[in-house]
């Protein structure tokens, strides 16, 4: 005896669709709210960065966590960061979103791809938050690894992206050891794991990683409208044990070493598990460490 489907639209399933009007007010309301708070973040920020201490690192954090609040973002941070300057953070990469998550979290500067710098808007927000930019060109590399240096030297604090680019969220792609050779320079290394778990106040799953991550030749301004109209979303940001960079022999072990701890805070998070900070390597000879990346 075959069933007739009684619901109005033919498709048994249509109502579970996104509805094609749900949320645009709300997305409107939310952008208009993010540029009008970052028309008055803007000048307040060109005159701290003219004075010294720290309020314009404290104030770039109040921006960041403002603008979560403003599209509905919820934060979740598990673990704390190390006390003191000179922190060089190590985290996962799969969205223009996780400026805005580490940047609310984290009292430090990003390191960014130099096009950033010539965004509209993004790229003067960027300057103002006293972005390090690199291009990762031969003819600059050194000029800007000195430059990473230097703010380390100076007390700064530095968001590092290892993996070099963004991803579709499911995975922690290799970090390059070639992005690390200025972490002698920081007092204390911190792996970061970045999930965005929530959506509707649901667990996330496999299918919803798209609406959070940006890549490829996504457009900024669309993946911002489609996330903007959601509700429930939520980031959790899992904070591991810091330690100091001559803890391992080289970069490339360091690389190896931060990767899998990245990848198994983030995957426990994905995959909604208990989470907790994974404790730092502990010092060891060389070949030991070797072997570690080699299993890496």
């Amino acid at each position: 005896m075959g069933f007739r489907n009684r619901l109005p639209g033919g498709r048994l399933f249509e109502v579970l669709e996104e509805r094609p009007l749900g949320g645009r007010l709300r997305a409107i309301r939310r952008i208009l709210l993010v540029l009008l708070w970052t028309a008055i973040a803007l000048p307040i920020q060109a005159v701290l960065i003219l004075l010294p201490g720290r309020p314009k690192i404290a104030f770039a954090r109040i921006y960041h966590r403002v603008l979560c609040a403003l599209i509905g973002l919820r934060l979740q941070v598990i673990g704390t960061p190390p006390p003191g300057a000179r922190t060089l953070y190590l985290s996962n990469h799969s969205s223009w979103l996780d400026i805005l998550v580490l940047g609310a979290v984290l009292e430090a500067c990003f390191v960014a791809k130099g096009e950033v710098g010539t965004w509209p808007l993004i790229g003067w927000v960027a300057r103002l938050g006293r972005t390090v930019f690199v291009t990762r060109s031969r003819g600059t590399t050194g000029r800007e690894a000195g430059e990473m240096r230097r703010r380390l030297g100076e007390g700064d604090s530095l968001i590092l992206f290892p993996e070099g680019t963004s991803n579709d969220g499911t995975r922690v792609l290799p970090f390059r050891s070639s992005f690390l050779g200025v972490a002698d320079a920081a007092a204390q290394v911190q792996p970061v794991s970045v999930v965005y778990d929530r959506l509707g106040g649901l667990p996330a799953c496999r299918r919803d990683r798209p609406l959070f991550a940006w890549y490829g030749d996504m457009d900024i301004g669309s993946h911002f409208w489609r996330l903007a109209r959601r509700s429930g979303t939520r980031a959790t940001v899992l904070l591991h044990q810091p330690f100091p960079p001559e803890s391992v022999p080289d970069r490339k072990v360091l690389a190896a070493t931060t990767w899998r701890i990245v990848s198994e805070g983030a995957a426990a998070l994905r995959q909604n598990r208990p989470a907790v900070p994974l404790p730092a390597p502990r010092p060891r000879g060389i070949g030991a460490a070797r072997r570690d990346e080699t299993r890496a």
